[in-house]
């Protein structure tokens, strides 16, 4: 079969460590039955409002019609052979004893493997996980499993029904993996450990005496008995023992407080979760030996990732030697669950097994539960000290502890997270913040949709609403007298980009009548239903958005006839951001794009070095790789929850500013100054400050407005910019860089820039292309990049979020019914209002899920065993969300310069604290463990 490739619908990333590297996404041309075009439709713009009435995929998601990986199979790729093998995987559900290889007599000799692949094999043949991952991608015999679900072995077979019957044969037999000698427990220390002290000055405007962002953050000196053990306290010692000389003196104080001190301790826990993606993980892979070749189709948020540890996996394994890899990302549903997540590599491996023939490894519900990304189970012990009489918190002390289960995937990182969130929408003048991520014998954990702020910041607001109980002061108002203003500093010492805008969140709140009424309606609701007790609780938060090292590139074109088309290297993963991309071009181009390619990895005609690690890295080495005018500190990060809206959007719209800049505004002046349109221009002062795109017009200070397409006409006429390429990184800001783009000095946002120019460019300035995609690579002329030392700070960028929850709890069965809730957020200026809407709709959903529901033992009666589905696991029904009854209010944006912010993540935080809240005021108990069942509810009340 003939397949027809293009840069429309193949693209090749370029040879990478002697791998030609290729990139399809499954919408291309090559793949006729999944069309894209079939699939999906242009955005539905809507002019007067600037917003898009759809997105871009909701008639295939209505219609079930959105093609996902789980659903390819080898017959709809028209390059790969045409049977389809099948392949699933065998796991301890022990660690106390060695594994001691398997007993398939189950199987007779009707439904034994075409092939077993076991830890033997990959030894043998050198194939390893990429570092990232650990060790023993199969666990070998003789040897303990690190942890409960510990893959031990691959079983292939080449035809679906003798797999699915030998697979249903042994699924949930105890007998099949097989158990040798005891194990003494596996001894590790912990995944990361950090701490973060800050002592502020005598206000909040003056120099900090110690912070992390000032000074350091602190580190262990060692570790013994799997913790971390703290350098000892130094006034003028080393920055770490600097650090402990105050936590010292913060721990005394909160012990022997001063007499008009109200002092708390508290220890909260909150349970492991399944992050509970719709599309189960799989893969669907294929090793061409002839050829060697690589072909891999995959559901993750970063692909990029995926490509390099690829990559990474085959510099040891020779036997299997790759010359060409093929990479088909797909639409996916994300959240974290396939954010560096193992499964693509255990496809890669079965590939490599599986004769010739494409094997498709895909989890039912059951190995899900077993095998995928959990939300991390915390424990943490909280003191906050409060003066009395101002009602002020003076002083927060936090352990923070993550259960990270027996892969370490981004454990340091959550739990680095989580203490830097712990201070919720507070300042502290001192705070001393330590978190640590164990290892254990749990499922992995990683990165789920929260990232550890919902475990930390929860606990912060349901200790926060009984310290006013005790002050006896209205709950917002104590936030109030408490809340974070702009200019004051986080618990590292860092002032927050941006307005703070959570005292107008509270006042918001404050004035709701869920609020006001509260005391009125318990006693009128109570007496109208006998059994039931009535309460509303409050909660806010602000949550970071962005992980210190984002990166990402933008292609942005505009053709002859006005058609506007995009790329972008962030992922669709469920959040529309594919939507919001093509409409962020609108503030620049006046219409969204036509056509967006997202999951993009080729930037060929934008050539990116990078090098080091942009955490860890000295400025001295910052300043030496800079040097390099195609130097960046990260590549491009994978989707998240948040970092579309604010990240992923900076490049979009800086790559369509360039174009306007440079194209459609000096095509405008063109037309305007050869006295176009009655010959204004002479006696009109034209500024670009001036331009507004009105009705698909473009207009200055009063002249008369050019059609879009005669701009755009005009600008490949002159040969003017017409198609940009942008890549950005951000610590905490934005690398700028000066540019010459068409002979105009500029400074740009951006690390990266490539351009394009008109149809009508001059042979001369075609054949300075420097790609073939026909992009001049710009180099940069000086390069600003934020000083590591911003790497303190950890967060800068926040979001807030408060929730009003009104909830009944029924006496008899200690049931919680939730009667509405009310959403106050600010999120800056919205690419698409009912996107906002969604993303908060679903993230109430698995907030309220998190605080009454869901639940995942760590051990052995847990996941790991294999035998948990979703008929022993609650997620929230529409029944369990008020539904019909949920209202938001959004604050509107400062200014139309406001750019958007990430919510997806934070939507789902503050619906915790106010469940248990309200629970507290229904029933005058307050809970510490989550969820709040009704077993522990009926304990209370009995």
């Amino acid at each position: 079969m003939k397949v027809e490739l293009s840069r429309r619908n193949f693209l090749k990333a370029g040879m990478v460590a002697g791998v030609a590297v290729y990139v399809a996404p499954l919408g291309g041309k090559a793949f006729a039955a999944l069309f894209e075009e079939k699939i999906l439709t242009p955005v539905a713009w809507d002019p007067k409002s600037a917003t898009a009435k759809v997105r871009i995929d909701a008639l295939a998601k209505v219609t079930g019609a959105k093609v996902f990986a789980r659903d390819i199979r080898a017959k709809d790729m028209p390059h790969w052979p045409q049977q389809q093998s099948h392949a699933f995987i065998l796991r301890a559900t022990r660690t106390d004893r060695a594994y001691a290889g398997l007993d398939l007599s189950l199987l007779g000799d009707e439904l034994k493997p075409d092939r077993i692949v076991t830890a033997a094999d990959l030894a043998r043949d050198g194939v390893e996980f990429p570092a990232f991952y650990g060790a023993d991608m199969l666990l070998p015999e003789g040897k303990g499993a690190a942890y409960l679900g510990h893959a031990v072995a691959i079983l292939i077979y080449d035809d679906f029904a003798r797999y699915r019957f030998a697979k249903d044969r042994l699924q949930f037999k105890d007998t099949v993996v097989q158990y040798g000698d005891a194990v003494p427990a596996l001894e590790r220390d912990p995944w990361g450990t950090f701490r973060f002290v800050r002592v502020g000055g005598a206000t909040s405007d003056d120099a900090d005496k110690f912070s992390s962002l000032q000074n350091a953050p602190v580190f262990p000196s060692t570790m013994r008995k799997q913790q971390p053990v703290w350098p000892d306290g130094v006034e003028h010692g080393k920055l770490g023992e600097q650090g402990m000389f105050y936590a010292n003196q913060i721990k005394a104080e909160l012990d022997n407080p001063p007499a008009d001190w109200l002092v708390l301790n508290r220890t909260y826990n909150t349970q492991s979760i399944d992050t509970a993606a719709m599309e189960p993980d799989n893969a669907n892979c294929w090793y061409d030996a002839d050829k060697q070749a690589l072909h891999m189709v995959v559901a993750s948020q970063g692909p990029q990732e995926v490509i390099e540890g690829v990559l990474e996996m085959f510099k040891k394994a020779t036997k299997f030697p790759v010359k060409q890899l093929f990479v088909h990302p797909c639409y996916t549903v994300g959240y974290g669950s396939k954010d560096h997540y193992n499964f693509p590599f255990y496809g890669l491996v079965t590939a490599l097994y599986s004769n010739g023939k494409p094997v498709r490894l895909a989890n039912d519900r059951y190995e899900q539960f077993q095998t995928s990304i959990k939300r991390h189970a915390f424990k943490m012990d909280y003191r906050i000290g409060v003066d009395r009489k101002t009602g002020l918190m003076q002083s927060f002390a936090g352990y923070l502890e993550a259960n990270g289960g027996g892969r370490c995937n981004f454990s340091p990182s959550v739990a680095m997270v989580a203490a830097t969130a712990a201070q919720s929408i507070y300042y502290l003048p001192k705070n001393d913040f330590a978190a640590v991520a164990i290892a254990s014998r749990a499922v992995d954990a990683g990165s789920a949709r929260g990232y550890g702020t919902l475990q930390a910041m929860a606990a912060t607001e349901m200790m926060v609403d009984e310290f006013a109980e005790q002050l006896k002061l209205d709950p917002i108002e104590f936030r109030l007298k408490n809340a974070l203003r702009s200019g004051m500093k986080n618990t590292q010492g860092a002032i927050p980009a941006g307005a703070v805008r959570v005292d107008e969140v509270l006042n918001k709140a404050k004035a709701h009548p869920l609020w006001l009424e509260r005391a009125k309606k318990k006693t009128e609701f109570e007496a109208a239903n006998p059994g039931k007790r009535y309460g509303v609780g409050f909660a806010c938060c602000q949550k970071d958005f962005g992980t210190g090292a984002e990166s990402s590139f933008a292609r942005v074109e505009i053709d002859a006839e006005g058609k506007i088309r995009m790329w972008h290297s962030g992922t669709e993963i469920g959040t529309g951001m594919s939507t919001s991309q093509a409409v962020a071009v609108a503030k620049w181009l006046h219409y969204p794009a036509g056509e967006i390619i997202t999951a993009v990895t080729d930037w060929s005609d934008l050539p990116i070095e990078t090098s080091g690690n942009p955490y860890i890295m000295s400025q001295a080495e910052q300043d030496k790789l800079s040097a390099n005018p195609r130097w960046s500190n990260a590549y491009c990060s994978p989707a998240s929850a948040t970092n579309s809206a604010f990240y992923y959007t900076h490049t979009t719209r800086e790559a369509a500013r360039v174009i306007f800049m440079h194209g459609l505004w000096p095509a405008a002046m063109a037309i305007w100054s050869a006295g176009y349109m009655g010959g204004q221009a002479a006696s009109v002062t034209i500024r670009v400050e001036d331009a507004r795109w009105v009705d698909g017009k473009l207009t200055a200070n009063g002249l008369e407005a050019l059609p879009y397409e005669t701009i755009v006409k005009k600008a490949h006429e002159l040969g003017l910019v017409t198609g940009a390429i942008v890549h950005a990184f951000n610590r905490w800001a934005w690398t700028e860089a000066d540019w010459e783009v068409n002979g105009a000095n500029t400074r740009l946002p951006v690390d990266g820039l490539s351009v394009r120019y008109g149809d009508g460019a001059s042979a001369s300035k075609k054949a300075q292309a420097s790609t073939k995609g026909g992009y001049h690579v710009l180099n940069r002329k000086k390069v600003y990049i934020p000083p590591v030392q911003r790497n303190g700070a950890m967060v800068t960028y926040y979001s807030a979020v408060g929730t009003l929850v009104e909830l009944a709890v029924h006496e008899g069965s200690g049931k919680v019914e939730l009667l509405s809730h009310h959403s106050i957020m600010e999120c800056g200026n919205m690419l698409s209002p009912q996107l906002v809407s969604s993303q908060l709709q679903g993230g109430l959903a698995m907030g309220i899920g998190h605080a009454l529901h869901e639940y995942l033992p760590l051990y052995e009666d847990g996941p790991g065993n294999g035998t948990w589905n979703f008929n022993r696991y609650h997620v929230p029904r529409a029944t369990d969300v008020a539904v019909w009854k949920q209202t938001a209010d959004i604050l509107p944006a400062l200014s139309d310069t406001d750019p958007p912010k990430g919510i997806a993540e934070v939507v789902m935080i503050p619906v915790v604290g106010a469940i248990v809240n309200g629970i507290a005021h229904a029933i005058g108990h307050r809970f510490t463990d989550l969820p709040v069942t009704p077993q522990r509810i009926q304990e209370v009340l009995a």
